[in-house]
């Protein structure tokens, strides 16, 4: 297992610099602010079964690791963005300083069983568990970035990213179709467990909630296909304008010890946390700009 974990987190750390070059290769503007990510202001809730904190380690992302029930006594900047990692078992206490922190305009983020444990008893009524527990499993899905100009600045035609579902894993059922938007979905999901949604999002106050099932930290992808077999290397000439530089600075980066699967599942949850990021500093721009009016 230790194998599989330290071929992830190269894939992770590779998938970074990637959305980096390709930023850089289609909107150089884009790739400007995208550097100054890094400055977010993030906090991590510890898990026992997702590690969050583990992918930012590896990229560099400044971030505050917290235990769960330090919620209930510390005070929320709505300026942030929290992570909470799978279960989520924050106190109720905690749990009504994260309902005030999401409506005066902070971004929560959760992964697989805070679903029960955060969000349907602090935001009921937009998504809850189905109760048809996953198998440990890889599935393929697809990330809807038609309407989003910087997954789309991303996400290509020819991905075919993968998700790894722990077992028990919960799937998410849309309660409010109007209010809740499906940022990844898979067919598969969908065919086994009955629910096709894998990264949601919804407004509430001033804020944002996004959902995962199973984890950020993706710890395994699957080789399904001869594509996926083929070295890591080959994703990125699939991505990026390659050149002599780029070739050597993601092999000394290790890409070659990741297969295709492994750099692009890592993209793709990569691509989505950066998502978060970016939607944050987009929001906060907007605010400075309606001050000035």
């Amino acid at each position: 297992m230790s194998m599989i974990k330290n071929k992830m987190s190269t894939a992770y750390r590779v998938a970074q610099e990637m959305i980096k070059d390709k930023l850089k290769d289609v909107d150089e503007d884009m790739a400007a602010e995208f550097e100054e990510l890094g400055q977010s202001e993030v906090i991590v809730s510890k898990g026992v079964h997702d590690y969050i904190e583990q992918v930012f380690n590896g990229i560099g992302l400044k971030h505050n690791l917290i235990n769960p029930q330090q919620f209930e006594k510390i005070d929320l900047d709505p300026d942030k963005i929290i992570f909470i990692n799978c279960p989520g078992n924050v106190t109720s206490k905690g749990l009504r300083n994260l309902v005030t922190f999401v409506e005066k305009g902070g971004f929560l983020f959760t992964t697989d069983w805070a679903l029960r444990h955060v969000i349907e008893p602090g935001f009921p009524g937009y998504i809850k568990y189905n109760n048809r527990p996953t198998n440990d499993e890889v599935v393929r899905v697809d990330i809807l970035a038609e309407e989003d100009p910087f997954l789309q600045s991303l996400i290509g035609p020819n991905d075919d990213p993968q998700w790894w579902l722990e077992g028990s894993s919960y799937p998410i059922e849309i309660l409010n179709h109007k209010e809740v938007d499906i940022l990844i979905k898979s067919k598969e999901i969908e065919k086994k467990y009955g629910e096709s949604a894998v990264f949601v999002t919804f407004d509430y106050g001033k804020g944002k909630i996004y959902h995962m099932i199973s984890h950020f930290y993706l710890q395994r992808a699957e080789t399904r296909t001869a594509r996926h077999a083929k070295s890591g290397a080959e994703y990125a000439y699939e991505k990026l304008n390659m050149d002599e530089y780029r070739e050597e600075k993601y092999k000394n980066m290790g890409i070659d010890d990741a297969n295709l699967s492994d750099v692009e599942a890592a993209y793709s949850s990569s691509s989505m946390m950066n998502k978060i990021l970016w939607d944050k500093r987009k929001m906060a721009e907007m605010e400075r700009e309606d001050e000035k009016d």
